[in-house]
């Protein structure tokens, strides 16, 4: 298998590098574009066939949510549906509006303070492209700085080069398990249920075409101390049946982890860019995973999905980025969250675990109690 580096000296006639970026056309130093609230700007448009290489984007906005609130479309090939859609931070590896570093082979959020974000996945084009952004902000974006580097191919690209696709999907299920309303991870409260089925799972992305899936972006907020990562992943290839081609042991395992982790890790393919600081696992962790060397195939579909807590146990606040290639046309994405739907849920405060023992105090009938003492045994899980 030739190495990262392999190619460099191979010589390329027919292809040129071309560059659109948010440069000043007077020769004067303000090299950005202003983005108003509402407004939908137009980054690149090129013609022809080409891959863009390389993208690059910072920005300055007094609306702390901007990551969540400014929407990235790109379109190839004259298509009327966007190939990707997904609010700016999450597509670029930072979840919940958060500004913070990440670090991996196709994605970045660079110095200073994750400020400069960065694309290194290839996408290629036919008969065009288009990148925009839509500011859903009710505060204008002051100043947007990009680069958009492309390669431009004279020749055309062949039939056989996938499309570049992302998709954002946010969901907060609750308990959806056998165990009924009941958020039993664990066996806190019982015996656990069994899941034979993909169901009621959090959906990465359901393509239909040819294509290879090639990774996620993965941010959860959990409103339990409990680990929120006893999900299974689950890959149904070709309208396959459960248990699929794929079949994980826990949401950790599929990020290349092991036993509960809870520090950050940068590996190129794999890692923990934001882990929770808070009791247990209560809060944020993103992590991300990308299929590089070893990409999902699929000649007619592919549903890929994840447990939210072991038999879909626990209510999570789950936002993905899937990633990957494929033949057109696509499925058109459902429709984006509107924006007050984007938001993340507001963090667990030490007074709202002081109401949880009241409440548990109250249902053990008070007294000197510490805080491990066992429900009654009519209340478990049978």
């Amino acid at each position: 298998m030739p190495g990262p580096l392999d190619n460099l000296p191979l010589l390329r006639p027919g292809v040129r590098t071309k560059r659109v970026s948010s440069y000043d056309r007077t020769g004067g130093n303000n090299d950005f574009v202003p983005i108003a609230s509402g407004e939908t700007r137009t980054l690149a448009e090129v013609t022809g066939a080409g891959v863009i290489k390389h993208i690059w984007i910072t920005i300055n906005c007094a609306d702390p949510m901007i990551r969540r609130n400014a929407i990235l479309r790109m379109y190839w090939d004259g298509e009327a549906s966007p190939s990707v859609e997904c609010p700016l931070g999450d597509f670029f590896g930072q979840g919940w509006g958060e500004q913070y570093l990440y670090a991996s082979l196709p994605l970045a959020a660079a110095p200073g303070g994750g400020n400069a974000l960065n694309c290194y996945f290839p996408m290629p084009f036919g008969e065009g492209a288009q990148i925009e952004i839509e500011n859903q902000s009710d505060k204008n974006i002051d100043n947007f700085y990009y680069y958009v580097d492309y390669e431009e191919h004279t020749a055309g690209i062949g039939a056989e080069i996938g499309r570049f696709h992302a998709w954002w999907n946010r969901q907060m299920p609750g308990p959806e398990s056998a165990c009924g309303d009941r958020e039993n991870e664990w066996e806190t409260l019982g015996v656990q249920p069994i899941n034979p089925s993909d169901a009621n799972n959090h959906v990465f992305m359901h393509a239909e075409g040819v294509g290879h899936y090639v990774g996620v972006n993965y941010y959860v907020d959990s409103p339990t101390p409990l680990w929120y990562g006893e999900g299974d992943d689950m890959f149904l290839i070709d309208g396959e049946p459960w248990p699929g081609s794929l079949h994980g042991t826990g949401t950790e395992d599929y990020f290349n982890g092991s036993w509960c982790p809870k520090e950050t890790y940068a590996h190129p393919y794999f890692g923990y860019a934001r882990v929770n600081g808070e009791t247990g696992f209560l809060g944020r962790t993103h992590c991300y995973r990308f299929h590089l060397e070893d990409p999902i195939y699929f000649e007619k579909s592919l549903r890929a999905s994840i447990e939210h807590g072991h038999a879909n146990s626990l209510t999570l606040d789950l936002a993905t980025v899937a990633y990957w290639y494929q033949s057109e046309p696509h499925a058109p994405f459902p429709a984006i969250l509107p924006k007050a739907q984007r938001q993340p849920m507001p963090k667990i405060l030490p007074q709202d675990i002081h109401r949880w023992r009241d409440s548990w105090r109250r249902e053990l009938g008070g007294g000197p109690l510490w805080g491990n003492e066992p429900l009654p045994d009519s209340t478990r899980v049978k």
